[in-house]
């Protein structure tokens, strides 16, 4: 396992509280994007390079008090747009919420430039012991609200005024097992994602997708312990021979809501440290060194891979 110093990344050129992001300042001044589980996790730390970024953010989730905390932090740790955050308390999964949630953000903030639908859930098991509402609730999670998330802010706004839409998958290459109900889901969401790109482009919407491998974030204290204890032997299983970080996923996301991706559409950036390239031919080494991103000051690793992160 390599040791600190052969760890490296670049300097902060930030105040300490600051995000550290590698795009340029005032990238999104003046747009507002909606991400949806902006409460914890990717979407917290996708909404502070935002918001560092010049965005208005239009927080969405289930929990209103972790959207106030996130709230709180995007005001304390950037510069304020005028017009201010703010947080909707909706489930994605059901249609009427999402529909008066979009209208309401039009309203108070006047338009919607960007959607990261970030919110999702899964848990492991195997696909006999999964029961129909445990998939169901995965499968309409995952699923069923991109699609009413993507479909209410292109009817609403963006079929009118053009926009960016990221959907969030998984290394669901050659299958997920031990997660089937999320595979199909995020399978779902791929192919989603490739229609809407071809159906939505004549408006002037892109359509695109990150999927993130094992990225340590605080998701991951959600599993049992067991899983956990899995979960630890994984980065022995990625060429780089690491977890990958927040900030790694929330860049990409940045980049494909940005005009640097303006002719990107119908595609997905992988953010997981070349997993699926991996053979069984062939033995992954032991890392020598490894150039990691992380802008996010606030970010703390899950508790169950603190010993197995750079920090």
């Amino acid at each position: 396992m390599p040791t600190a110093s052969q760890y490296t990344s670049s300097p902060p050129t930030a105040s300490s509280n600051g995000y550290r992001s590698v795009f340029r300042e005032g990238l999104f001044t003046g747009q507002v994007i909606v991400v949806t589980g902006a409460g914890s996790g990717l979407g917290r730390c996708t909404a502070h390079e935002l918001a560092s970024l010049g965005a208005i953010l239009a927080l969405i989730g289930r929990s209103e008090d972790k959207l106030k905390a996130v709230e709180a932090e995007l005001t304390a740790d950037h510069q304020h747009p005028a017009s201010g955050h703010r947080t909707y308390s909706c489930d994605i999964r059901n249609e009427q919420q999402v529909r008066e949630t979009i209208a309401s953000i039009i309203t108070e903030l006047g338009r919607i430039d960007g959607l990261f639908n970030c919110a999702g859930g899964q848990f492991p098991a195997r696909l006999e012991k999964i029961s129909l509402n445990g998939w169901d609730a995965v499968v309409r999670n995952n699923l069923h609200g991109t699609f009413l998330m993507s479909r209410e802010c292109y009817t609403q706004w963006m079929q009118h005024h053009g926009g960016t839409i990221v959907n969030m998958l998984a290394d669901i290459w050659g299958g997920m097992p031990g997660m089937g109900h999320s595979g199909a889901a995020r399978a779902g969401v791929w192919n989603f994602t490739e229609t809407a790109a071809c159906e939505w482009g004549h408006a002037g919407v892109r359509v695109n997708a990150v999927a993130p491998g094992w990225i340590a974030s605080a998701g991951m204290d959600s599993y049992n312990e067991d899983y956990q204890a899995l979960l630890r032997t994984l980065k022995h299983k990625v060429p780089l021979q690491r977890f990958g970080t927040e900030s790694e996923l929330a860049s990409a996301a940045v980049f494909l809501l940005s005009e640097a991706s303006a002719f990107i559409n119908g595609t997905v950036i992988r953010v997981d440290g070349g997993v699926p390239n991996a053979r069984h031919s062939w033995p992954l080494p032991e890392a020598e060194r490894t150039i990691e991103y992380d802008g996010f000051p606030r970010y703390q690793p899950p508790t169950g891979l603190r010993d197995q992160t750079a920090a």
